[in-house]
Order: structure tokens, then C-alpha cells, then sequence
């Protein structure tokens, strides 16, 4: 498996390795999994007496500020200004830490350094690498001109800050010229969810406002059905009938003609596959396709698609055993959520800070935890949590069929859990649904 001594000097023997473009940890993305990680591991070291000196860690993104982006969607719904849901990329950032204002070019991990934008190296002792997931805004011809349109397009997608108050204004403002079309992507997206959960909550908008009780919705999807746990699939389909959603299944957004109002689609499963299908709308939410970074496909951490090549229960990379990755940017087979992240993160640190600490990984076991909180309309949320295999894994089943959307998922959703990220989850101390891992790494 390795390509690196199969022993690593203790933290006991390691002198703080800070000095200029030299680090014990650096992680790669000032995101939800990399600040998550960045101070779980510190706080870890902490706990034993054994505190990490100032510089330590090193926390490599180049970006100005920090997005609640689960967010995004209740901007969308109208329930929040985005501003809301942001926050300065420094202020999140632990004075303890080094902060690397610069993006990561590339991974030299024979020789334990990331590539920056400017050609400048950054060497380490571990890496973890949470830098997210790639938007693809030019895969549908058409769709980034039209999404720049700040109107006539009538196209909108709550997938980028700029763009998800944008969203709210097509919703509040469409009144039965056409037909209000919600897409998603075949493929991996980040909150899968998210798509279906528009179209539920613009949907409870206009029901509730007399001039525009009559609009329609179609659901078009490039998945073969609502959702990839078939319990919840379930449900969702029938809430999606009961509210008279219109879906097309199997069939991907592939170009958008603003001019005309038409979207044109294409089958990518079954009998019809690459027939060309063409929807007029009055409003069109789109959600873009998505995939691994270009510049870590092309790197030696890469798997066969271009996800970091870790293995699946304790987030160490397959080849390179200084090397851990949770989150978007990981080859973990789960759905891609915040959520997701709160389980994945014990697990790297307890195995990180174990290999750290004796040159053997530690014995965590992700098994695979996500959630996705489904806005069904104002007022009413359905939980889905799950783990590998599609296997429900419920934090509140015994108490609650969580396929039953209800009113106290819908706040704690919408007014607890953006409070809960930022001052918990960010700073290391939110330790997600119950994980195998040793009871010490456990918040008392």
C-alpha cells in the first residue's frame, strides 16, 4: 500500500515543523470539512496535554469568505437574505492556525508538498485534503448566459451565493406564465436533495398566494427516481403527486435557448436514450452538473474518476499513508452533505492523530453517515439519514417515521442547525451521529 516509511517520528519526537513552507498537518480547503478537521485534530492534541504549537497546522484556500451553503436554499424559499449564511474566510480560521491565502495547484506526495498557484511549495507531515467539489457551469449550453440575465431569462439555480437570491425573485415573481421547471442532474451533486426541496418550497409559496395558486411544476431529473434510498424515494414520490409535481425521470438538462424559453433535454437511460426532448418554461431552476477538481484528477491522489483515492472506512489514502481526505473532494461513496462531514471527521482525526502518535493508524470506522433535511414546504421537513448501502440510519426513528415530514425537522433545520454549524461544527466540536470509534475522542 505505502510508498513512504511504514513508521512516523512520534508528536514526543517531532520539533514543531512550522517554520517557513513546513507543516505537521496542512489542509487543503477552508471549507466545512477542512475547518471541521483542522480543529478536531488540534482540539485532540489538546485534550492529551500535548498541544500543537501555533503553526502546526496550515489551512491552504485562497477564498475571501465561508458559505453556510445548505443555506442557499432557504434564500431561495425566501426565508433569509444570503448575507445571512456568510462569514469572512479569516474570522473562522484558529489564530493557532497558519492561513495560506492561495488555491493548491498540484500534490507532489513522494516528497510531501503541495503545489501552489504561484509555483510555491508547502511541505508537510500529514495532509488532509477537503477541497470540495467542481461546478461544471458549462457543461448546458447556454445556462451561464442565462444565468447571468439578471430577468428576462427567467433562469436561476440556488447553487451559487450570487445566484440564490436570485431564485427567490423568479419564485415570488412568477405568476402562471408558463410552466416552472426544477432540474437535477444525473450523476453526483452536492445536497442531493436540494433540487426537489426547490420546487417543494416554491410550490407552498404559490399555493398560498391567490394569483399565483394556479402555477405548475415538472420535476425533470437525470436520476432513475426521487431519491436513492428507496424508503424515502418513496415518500417523496408520493408527496410529489399529492402536491401535483409533474416528474420526467432519466433525463438530463442539456442546453437552455433564453431567447425562446426553451430547455432542452436528453434521455440518458432506457429505450430513448439520447433522444432530444425540448420543454417550454416560464421559470427554469437549474441545478449544474458536477465532478472532482480538474486539478486533482490530474494527481497522483486520484482515483479512476478523479475523487481522492481513500479508503472507505478510514478516510487514509489507498497508496500514500500520510494522507487523508473527507468530504466533497473525497472518493467516499456517500451522498456529498454537511452532514456527512460530521460523521467523516471524528474518524480522521482519531485515525490521523493515532498514526501521528505511534505510526499506526488508528481503528475508527466510518460506516458511511449522511443526512439530507428536505424542505417539503414551509413549515414541514422530512429527514432522510442513512449510511452505506442505502440503509437507513436514523437518529430520531424511534421515535418518529422520519419520512413523515414534520414541523420540528423544518426548524431545527431552518433556525438551529445554521446556528449549530458555525459555532460548533466549524470549531471541531460537533461530533455528528454516533461512529465506531474510541469512547476518549468522545466529548465529555
Amino acid at each position: 500500500m505505502s510508498v513512504l516509511p511504514r513508521t512516523f517520528p512520534s508528536l514526543a519526537r517531532l520539533a514543531s515543523t512550522s517554520a517557513a513552507g513546513k507543516h505537521k498537518v496542512v489542509v487543503i480547503g477552508g471549507g466545512a470539512g477542512g475547518l471541521a478537521a483542522a480543529n478536531q485534530i488540534y482540539n485532540a492534541f489538546q485534550a492529551q496535554g500535548k498541544a500543537l504549537a501555533d503553526g502546526d497546522v496550515a489551512i491552504i484556500d485562497a477564498a475571501k469568505n465561508h458559505d453556510y451553503q445548505p443555506g442557499w436554499t432557504i434564500v431561495g424559499s425566501g426565508l433569509a437574505s444570503k448575507e445571512t449564511y456568510r462569514r469572512p474566510l479569516d474570522s473562522l480560521i484558529s489564530p493557532h492556525f497558519a492561513h495560506i491565502p492561495q488555491n493548491a495547484s498540484s500534490f507532489e506526495p513522494g516528497a510531501n508538498q503541495v503545489v501552489l498557484a504561484d509555483g510555491s511549495k508547502v511541505s508537510y507531515d500529514f495532509l488532509v485534503v477537503a477541497a470540495g467539489i467542481q461546478i461544471n457551469w458549462d457543461n448546458i449550453k447556454g445556462f451561464k448566459s442565462a444565468l447571468a440575465d439578471p430577468s428576462k431569462s427567467k433562469v436561476s439555480s440556488i447553487y451559487s451565493y450570487e445566484t440564490a437570491d436570485k431564485t427567490w425573485d423568479l419564485v415570488r415573481n412568477h405568476k402562471g406564465e408558463g410552466e416552472a421547471i426544477f432540474t437535477q442532474p444525473f450523476g453526483v451533486v452536492k445536497c442531493a436533495g436540494a433540487p426537489q426541496k426547490m420546487a417543494y418550497m416554491a410550490d407552498s409559496y404559490w399555493k398560498s398566494q391567490a394569483e399565483s395558486s394556479n402555477n405548475h411544476s415538472t420535476f425533470i431529473t437525470g436520476m432513475p427516481s426521487m431519491f436513492a434510498v428507496p424508503h424515502y424515494s418513496k415518500a417523496l414520490d408520493a408527496i410529489r403527486q399529492k402536491k401535483g409535481i409533474d416528474a420526467l425521470f432519466n433525463t438530463n438538462l442539456v442546453e437552455i435557448r433564453p431567447d425562446d424559453k426553451v430547455g432542452v433535454f436528453e434521455v440518458v437511460a432506457g429505450e430513448n436514450k439520447g433522444k432530444k426532448i425540448e420543454k417550454d418554461y416560464g421559470l427554469l431552476h437549474v441545478v449544474p452538473q458536477m465532478g472532482p477538481l480538474d486539478w486533482i484528477k490530474k494527481s497522483p491522489l486520484a482515483d479512476s474518476v478523479g475523487w481522492v483515492d481513500v479508503d472507505a472506512g478510514t478516510l487514509q489514502h489507498k497508496k500514500y499513508e500520510n494522507v487523508f481526505s473527507l468530504g466533497d473532494s473525497s472518493s467516499l461513496p456517500t451522498s456529498k452533505t454537511a452532514a456527512a462531514i460530521t460523521g467523516q471527521t471524528p474518524v480522521l482525526t482519531h485515525n490521523l492523530v493515532t498514526l501521528m502518535e505511534t505510526g499506526k493508524v488508528g481503528d475508527a470506522i466510518y460506516d458511511g453517515y449522511t443526512s439530507c433535511p428536505l424542505f417539503t414546504g414551509r413549515g414541514e421537513l422530512l429527514l432522510a439519514e442513512f449510511k452505506y448501502g442505502a440503509q437507513r440510519k436514523e437518529s430520531f426513528g424511534r421515535f418518529v417515521d422520519q419520512s413523515v415530514p414534520n414541523r420540528l425537522f423544518y426548524h431545527l433545520t431552518k433556525d438551529v442547525m445554521p446556528r449549530a454549524y458555525f459555532s460548533r461544527m466549524l470549531k471541531g466540536n460537533w461530533y455528528g451521529p454516533r461512529t465506531i470509534f474510541p469512547p476518549q475522542f468522545l466529548p465529555s
